[in-house]
């Protein structure tokens, strides 16, 4: 029986260290609290969602590449969210904000999020992530050939790639294959004209378009994406993906299998 009772002690002591371990770890984050600027609507279940930094220079400045992310506290709601930065690092020095592509899920921090308004409060923790590591593919000259992929709201660290110049301009073909459900749930149709006119070809993806869609549909890696890659040269060609994992997953295994260098598929997470 004491053999017992002191293995049952040791369990407790074990688990209580565990819990206090995770409880100290957890303290460590350095919580920023900052006021919403703006919480408008970006489509079926999406927000566009503005956080004022301009009281807090040193998280501001911390945002220094694409593809960066941070986690997203509400005051008395246990559970915070990760969210990737949708505005360029400039926009965070120049107007002191960060802007965010949030998915309302019921049930979520994140539909919480979707329901505040401006001048409510939020906790940003610092600043995180490597982002696109986009001197894999320069000079722009050599890597000719950039192929992006987004689904959902993947496109939000995707617009601050794109916002944040990788000298498109200056390569021969760059293409965004963008898939969402519906064109309901494509966000940022409204920068559509800038981002090709930075050189950036826009191919929409439709997973489930009405009959009056005559763009591709399907799934970006199982449709449009079988027919791109027959035009790319491998030793030429980088790729950033951002979005569901299995897209990631199935991209990534299509063009290492054609010759594209692993190191030159850029993620950021």
């Amino acid at each position: 029986m004491a053999t017992i009772i002191r293995k049952n002690i040791n369990h407790i002591h074990r688990r209580s260290v565990a819990i206090s371990a995770a409880v100290r770890q957890q303290d460590t984050t350095l919580w920023t609290q900052t006021p919403i600027a703006a919480v408008k609507p970006a489509g079926e279940s999406l927000f566009h969602v503005t956080i004022d930094v301009s009281d807090s220079p040193d998280l501001a400045s911390s945002y220094t590449i694409a593809g960066q992310y941070l986690q997203l506290r509400i005051p008395d709601v246990e559970k915070p969210s990760f969210l990737a930065i949708a505005s360029p690092p400039s926009l965070a020095f120049t107007n002191c904000v960060f802007e965010f592509l949030v998915k309302s899920i019921a049930g979520s921090t994140a539909e919480i999020l979707c329901g505040l308004g401006k001048g409510d409060f939020v906790e940003l923790s610092p600043v995180m992530g490597k982002g696109f590591d986009t001197d894999e593919i320069s000079p722009p000259e050599e890597y000719r050939s950039v192929l992006i992929f987004a689904t959902g709201s993947g496109i939000s660290p995707i617009r601050s790639l794109i916002e944040s110049g990788f000298s498109a301009d200056k390569r021969a073909d760059v293409r965004l294959y963008y898939g969402a459900r519906n064109l309901q749930r494509m966000a940022y149709q409204d920068r559509f004209k800038a981002w090709e006119s930075s050189g950036v070809t826009i191919v929409p993806v439709l997973s489930q378009p009405d009959d009056s869609w005559v763009g591709e549909a399907g799934y970006v890696q199982q449709s449009a994406f079988a027919r791109a890659k027959q035009v790319y040269a491998p030793e030429l060609t980088g790729s950033v993906l951002c979005g569901h994992r299995q897209m990631a997953e199935e991209v990534t295994s299509i063009l290492v299998g054609n010759g594209v260098p692993s190191e030159k598929i850029l993620k950021n997470f």
